[in-house]
């Protein structure tokens, strides 16, 4: 998605996952979707609605289950300059 726009900022962060564990078993995963969204969103100021997860990111947190997320997650933040946010793997 990013080849189409010119690029803003790149940037690498760890998202603790951490939080999703304090939700119900079978809603760990959404939780956890939440939570990168709520990071990323507070880290770059944009809005929630303009951030884009990329199907890698989400295959790799429904990797082992609904139930069963990780601990914490290596992401790229990229930035655009039409504020659209893109979060992919490094």
């Amino acid at each position: 998605m990013a080849e189409n726009n010119e690029l803003s900022t790149e940037e690498l962060i760890t998202v603790s996952l951490r939080g999703a564990r304090s939700s119900s078993r079978r809603r760990r995963a959404d939780t956890a979707i939440g939570i990168i969204k709520e990071a990323v969103s507070r880290y770059t100021k944009s809005e929630a609605e303009k951030i884009w997860i990329d199907n890698k990111v989400n295959e790799l947190i429904w990797d082992r289950g609904r139930e069963h997320i990780p601990t914490k997650i290596s992401l790229k933040i990229i930035k655009l300059e039409d504020g659209t946010t893109e979060i992919i793997l490094p």
